[in-house]
């Protein structure tokens, strides 16, 4: 199967007023959860992470009134595979402020494995002590490697390992969709599938 077909073969799972319905109830979750916003700083996961994490800030603003802070934390030197894949250029990490004694919310795409997660936690210690650090992803799709469960899920996707979960977001592809589809060989699989 070539990369045409497989992308013909992918379905959505979320499209675009799917995914702004979720974001708005994760933002109300976490809301409720924090009895308010006043300590939360977002932290989103490159790439689409950021921009999720920019998305339910807008969210988070709507609702207390209030800017909630949003950043981004890059993760590349700290994930456990490094020499296993190639090299990837470094992302930007910008803290919105002091973190020390605030409610993180990490935001990612995707929750799989969890390294992402266990590297971004790693990352954060680096840089703070936060009170509490939490977890909302778009979508959850199983397969955990590591005891790491998320603490906000918009939708969670019961996979095999041989399908590929793809989130497409409009700030970076020109679209808002998720997309389920069968894994390619690994030597072709497109950057941003998990």
């Amino acid at each position: 199967m070539d990369a045409t077909q497989q992308s013909d073969a992918a379905r959505p799972v979320l499209e675009g007023p799917d995914i702004a319905r979720v974001l708005t109830r994760i933002a109300h979750e976490i809301v409720e959860r924090a009895k308010g916003a006043d300590d939360v700083v977002l932290l989103g996961i490159p790439t689409r992470g950021v921009f999720l994490a920019r998305r339910l800030a807008d969210k988070l603003e709507q609702i207390t009134g209030r800017p909630v802070p949003v950043g981004s934390l890059d993760i590349t030197m700290y994930r456990d595979d490094l020499r296993m894949r190639p090299a990837r250029a470094l992302a930007r990490t910008e803290i919105p402020g002091d973190i020390d004694g605030r409610l993180v919310v990490l935001v990612d795409d995707v929750l799989f494995s969890g390294r992402t997660i266990r590297a971004a936690l790693d990352a954060l210690g680096d840089i703070g002590r936060p009170r509490a650090v939490q977890l909302a992803v778009l979508v959850d799709r199983g397969h955990r490697e590591l005891p790491i469960r998320a603490d906000y899920v918009g939708k969670n996707l019961p996979t095999s390992l041989r399908e590929t979960v793809k989130v497409q977001l409009a700030e970076e592809d020109g679209r808002d969709t998720v997309l389920l589809g069968l894994r390619e060989t690994a030597s072709t699989a497109p950057a941003g599938e998990q």
